[in-house]
């Protein structure tokens, strides 16, 4: 189903503040994939380079929750010791191989409810998983406005089949009245 005009519009309101947002101004770029900062404390990417983890610290950031594959040619194997030899927290949630599910959501949810309040970096290879699972945890537990909190994930991607299943079937379990694009 295509978006109507008031999505459409929507959408491209919240595309303009999340570029404006002051958020891109407290989080410097970092050497990943489709970055976009979402707050002072949250950011999501795509896999970043292995220097990049190396200075995160240095950046403020205090977990990094990576939904990164088990293998694969973007994978930096030393991210856990990166990440934790800074004293920054590494929760790790690998994408299960049968696809995104309920189960996955819970777990990423139940791991930002966990660092709230600490700037964290959620990333997965491409910044699909990542931002997809984040705009659920803003709508579902922050009470986000879906249009707004959708602007991240339309600025690197549209999910396709099993994601938009996911993404619906949550929406419409927590009564969120939204359509993705």
């Amino acid at each position: 189903m295509l978006p109507n005009r008031r999505q459409r519009w929507a959408a491209f309101g919240a595309i303009v503040i999340l570029a404006s947002h002051p958020a891109r101004a407290q989080w410097p770029a970092i050497d990943a994939p489709n970055f976009v900062p979402i707050s002072e404390s949250l950011a999501t990417s795509g896999q970043p380079s292995a220097a990049t983890l190396a200075g995160l610290k240095r950046i403020g950031v205090e977990a990094v929750i990576s939904l990164g594959p088990r293998a694969g040619p973007d994978l930096v194997p030393e991210e856990p010791a990166l990440v934790r030899g800074q004293g920054i927290e590494f929760i790790y949630l690998p994408f299960p191989p049968d696809g995104p599910s309920e189960t996955q959501y819970l777990a990423v949810a139940e791991a930002l409810r966990r660092v709230q309040g600490r700037r964290t970096l959620v990333h997965c290879q491409v910044n699909w998983q990542a931002s997809t699972f984040v705009f659920l945890y803003r709508v579902i537990v922050g009470k986000e406005s879906p249009s707004l909190a959708y602007a991240p994930v339309a600025s690197v991607w549209s999910p396709p089949g099993p994601w938009k299943e996911l993404l619906m079937t949550q929406l419409r379990k927590h009564q969120i009245d939204f359509e993705p694009y």
